[in-house]
């Protein structure tokens, strides 16, 4: 028997370098529950909110919040563009061009509201079935249809190469791809080089415990625990 005083919602800050399944699989051990998901994956390079389900009870309800916008702050550097559209990939292109804050400013107008956004070979998206990225880990470029997000894009801050935004968006957009976009349109190549996830849904990083906490032994999860939304 499941006891329900283990299960419920925690909000933990990945660090850079863990995958969301580290988290499942450190949950898992510390709760002695099996059935642990999250509301929404973070590329290992990545941080910040992670809304983890522990039990039955609240994996089943996923979908409340998968479907919910999220909040990022991001770095883009600007003058290579790799083939992951982030730090992880391989350099593709390159230029020495160094745009203006004007132009910075004029391509960061493209992206608000509702876009049509193309997916990134290296996703977990699948079309044919397959996942983008077991694709692209092979060589293998497929067409893939562009689907519409909406989103708002704040200019934070503009140091050549690089430039930090904060995107609020909706479910199933890419950060990585606005990036490369944002490098495309410059003319100078782009990718991503920080994403934090700052917001998801109702949730904020206030509200997230810091992953380190999880390894500790001594460290108990349950008053951090909700059990209601």
């Amino acid at each position: 028997m499941s006891d329900p005083k283990k299960e419920g919602i925690l909000l933990v800050d990945k660090e850079k370098g863990r995958t969301a399944f580290y988290l499942v699989k450190v949950l898992r051990k510390k709760s002695g529950i099996q059935k642990i998901g999250h509301a929404g994956i973070l590329d290992p390079f990545a941080t910040g909110v992670m809304v983890m389900l522990v039990g039955r009870p609240y994996t089943k309800i996923s979908d409340r919040f998968l479907n919910d916008d999220k909040e990022y702050t991001a770095t883009i550097k600007l003058g290579q563009a790799t083939d992951s559209y982030d730090c992880t990939g391989e350099i593709t292109k390159q230029s020495d061009r160094k745009p203006l804050l004007k132009e910075v400013e004029d391509v960061i107008a493209h992206f608000q509201g509702t876009i049509e956004q193309t997916p990134p070979m290296f996703s977990a998206k699948k079309v044919g079935g397959k996942k983008l990225y077991l694709l692209a880990r092979k060589g293998i470029e497929v067409e893939r249809k562009p689907i519409s997000v909406t989103l708002q894009t704040t200019l934070i801050d503009y140091s050549y190469p690089e430039l930090k935004i904060q995107v609020s968006c909706s479910k199933g957009t890419y950060i990585r791809s606005i990036a490369n976009d944002i490098g495309s349109m410059l003319g100078s190549f782009a990718h991503l080089t920080t994403l934090k996830r700052v917001r998801s849904g109702m949730f904020s990083l206030k509200d997230c415990i810091d992953a380190k906490s999880l390894e500790e032994p001594s460290f108990s999860y349950i008053p951090y625990l909700r059990k209601t939304v």
